[in-house]
């Protein structure tokens, strides 16, 4: 029977509520191959969490910290890099050992703040360096990846050295260090962080339980107390 006007229309259903965007800063170094596959595991995390990219200077941190990072430690290198080539090839993410580790990498972490931090640049640079296996540091290299950036090396280069990007690199790095990073890759995100690739796990399960957190076993997990500490 066709629908008059005396006749109400049937209500439509209600459209379901869309997922409340969520907000997350990444803090990472190029220099860092976990980085990197954390990174490349992007698209595992919800699509409603918004990520803020920030470069930050992990040297910086390990030495406001009075620490060494694992490519610092003779032996502790060596099994860093096997174990990020293991988890690359059980993960089938390309990854090709740069010639050149630790380098320094303030360079490209500058040219990274200087075109926006963007999720296209960061992952242009970081697949420069960990999947072909690039040296940043080389003239060369450096030719070759600002030109995958629309750039030449000498523009490149002046947009990395002006005053107004070392200061926000440092303002970054300075913003990590008050929020207690201690590390990278590491997730901010609602009070807590989230260190390290092999922590993507738990901070998607957190995403989806936050009662996790304050859990029994996980909250005790406050109350250990240091039983010895080691003299410096």
């Amino acid at each position: 029977m066709s629908q008059t006007a005396d006749t109400p229309a049937p209500h439509a259903p209600h459209a379901p509520h869309a997922p409340r965007a969520r907000h997350a800063q990444w803090y990472f170094d190029f220099a860092s191959p976990f980085a990197y596959l954390q990174f490349e595991r992007f698209d595992t995390l919800p699509r409603t969490l918004d990520i803020e990219l920030k470069p930050i200077v992990l040297g910086a941190i390990l030495v406001h910290l009075q620490t060494q990072g694992p490519a610092e430690t003779p032996h502790k290198r060596i099994f860093t890099y096997r174990m990020a080539q293991f988890r690359a090839e059980q993960d089938g993410i390309a990854y090709r050992m740069p010639p050149v580790h630790p380098f320094h990498p303030v360079r490209v972490l500058r040219l990274a703040v200087a075109l926006g931090a963007t999720h296209d640049v960061v992952r242009t640079i970081f697949r420069f360096i960990w999947a072909q296996g690039r040296d940043v540091t080389d003239p060369q290299g450096w030719a070759d990846l600002s030109e995958r950036l629309g750039l030449s090396a000498d523009d490149a280069l002046a947009r990395a050295e002006s005053p107004e990007v070392k200061a926000a690199l440092r303002e970054n790095t300075e913003g990590a260090i008050a929020a207690g990073v201690f590390g990278v890759p590491t997730f901010a995100y609602d009070g807590s962080l989230y260190w390290g690739d092999d922590a993507t796990a738990m901070f998607r399960h957190c995403l989806a339980h936050p009662e996790w957190l304050q859990s029994p076993d996980v909250s005790r997990l406050q109350q250990v107390r240091v039983g010895v500490k080691r003299e410096r």
